[in-house]
């Protein structure tokens, strides 16, 4: 079980090495003192990757459920672990801890930050947030569309029947599905950073800020976000990408293909464009009718802005939604459960399961006044199975067990409840900037204590990886044979 695991581990490892490397290349080309802080890190990462590959290397014609699993939680706990080391180096931050968080928070597309000030950070740190953020976002969209439909997590398997770029065999299809979806991803960082260097960006700012977009991970170069350049052109292109990273990869695959149809895929993206329209309109109106800003143009934009990368749990700001009101506060913290849609690079509760919820709640209601009647259970015409729904509600129960568990460990190294409640949600949903001031977009999650900031790691890799994909290594059964 084990030598597959550690080749593929290895091969992951070498890639982020390679990454390193690339940044070592920008810090000698800027005349950096500190380059080989980046040359010492990709080494070490580099000589890790290569003798787990090599010394494990093996032909891969399927993989097992077992394997899955245990690749996917070893991964991402390994990746953030070496990502953390050129942070060390550099010596941008005090302890270990906030390294880990840091990196982890840029694999995971969580986009929270422990830096209080980021426009004093080298630029090749703030290149390195942002190309964890980039290397998260495509680890994020093959996990999600390749593995987890084979896995059977939070009620996947349904796309494991519509696309058959995914069955059983999982292994022999995935060259095919990854050289897609990277031609997707690639094309997107391309057009997102040039239109931002074209609406005013010099390059540095726009290739780190196309990469956090099109990734949903949310590091900025600026203290303020998005706030900071005050452009409605740059608003625009962002919100645009946003929108577009955060529905299926596999939606753009089959218009790539000519196979446009009509599938359980793209009614969700139709009901999420829907959901994103309709609580922008309800919240303009609302900030117009409490005279919290004057002009409806002017609410449109920034609610527009701020619902959308909420949603799609990117965590840019534009503006600081927490000065906004009580009503506002209270719907961006139900809006961050929602999340895009799966098979994308969004993290959250996901919009897909919300369908099957809705569905599930139609039918009980239904047969509870009429329990004779056959009532199938399905969204718009596509029936559901039974599996389907307990996989769904299965995940949906431990994502919410797993969040008050967090909270109340928070509650234990004193932090108080409703700032526990906030930074929970905002990192098991990989949104980011929470619904309190402390670490809201105007905040940073520097002040928590060495624990705190490790409950919050663990929690953006359980958010980031489904929850049930970490949580079932850790049971007895997994380990028997």
């Amino acid at each position: 079980m084990w030598q597959l695991v550690l080749m593929i581990n290895g091969y992951f490892i070498s890639i982020l090495g390679c990454a390193m490397l690339a940044v070592a290349g920008y810090d000698m080309f800027i005349n950096s003192a500190k380059w080989s802080y980046f040359i010492n890190s990709a080494l070490f990462s580099l000589f890790i990757g290569l003798m787990l590959f090599l010394s494990n290397r093996t032909s891969i014609k399927n993989i097992s459920m077992r394997q899955g699993y245990l690749l996917t939680t070893t991964s991402w706990f390994s990746l953030g672990f070496l990502s953390a080391i050129p942070f060390l180096l550099y010596d941008c931050v005090p302890t270990f801890h906030d390294a880990f968080f840091e990196a982890v928070s840029g694999i995971s597309g969580t986009g929270a930050t422990i830096f209080a000030d980021v426009e004093n950070l080298p630029k090749p740190i703030l290149l390195w947030r942002s190309i964890l953020n980039m290397l998260g976002g495509i680890g994020i969209i093959i996990f999600a569309v390749a593995l987890l439909p084979f896995l059977g997590i939070g009620g996947m398997q349904i796309f494991q029947r519509e696309n058959s770029d995914v069955n059983d065999k999982f292994m022999p299809k995935f060259h095919y599905i990854a050289k897609r979806i990277v031609l997707v991803y690639v094309f997107f960082l391309l057009c997102c950073t040039i239109s931002l260097y074209l609406c005013g960006m010099d390059w540095f700012d726009a290739v780190n800020h196309g990469f956090a977009t099109v990734s949903t991970g949310g590091f900025s170069t600026k203290n303020n976000s998005i706030a900071y350049f005050n452009s409605p052109k740059i608003e625009a292109v962002i919100m645009v990408f946003m929108i577009l990273s955060s529905l299926p990869i596999t939606f753009y695959i089959m218009l790539m293909q000519n196979k446009f149809r009509q599938s359980i895929r793209t009614t969700q993206v139709t009901v999420f464009l829907k959901t994103v329209f309709w609580i922008v309109v309800i919240m303009a109106l609302w900030m117009r009718i409490r005279g919290i800003n004057d002009n409806i143009f002017s609410a449109l934009r920034y609610v527009s802005f701020n619902v959308i990368s909420v949603i799609t749990t990117t965590g840019f700001a534009s503006a600081d939604f927490l000065s906004w009101g009580t009503f506002a506060v209270a719907s961006f913290a139900i809006i961050s459960l929602i999340g895009g849609c799966p098979g994308s690079t969004t993290g959250s509760i996901k919009i897909f399961r919300w369908q099957v919820i809705w569905a599930f709640l139609k039918q009980s209601m239904t047969l509870a006044v009429a329990p004779k009647r056959i009532v199938p259970l399905k969204i718009k015409q596509f029936i559901l199975s039974r599996d389907v729904v307990s996989s769904v509600l299965i995940f949906t129960t431990l994502f919410f067990a797993t969040t008050a568990v967090l909270v109340l460990l928070l509650t234990l190294c004193g932090v108080d409840l409703y700032t526990s409640f906030a930074t929970v949600i905002a990192c098991i949903t990989n949104v980011g900037p929470g619904v309190v001031d402390s670490v809201g977009p105007k905040g940073n999650f520097s002040f928590f204590s060495p624990l705190v900031k490790d409950l919050l790691s663990i929690a953006m890799i359980l958010g980031r990886l489904e929850i049930l994909t970490v949580l079932v290594v850790f049971t007895r059964g997994f380990w028997r044979d």
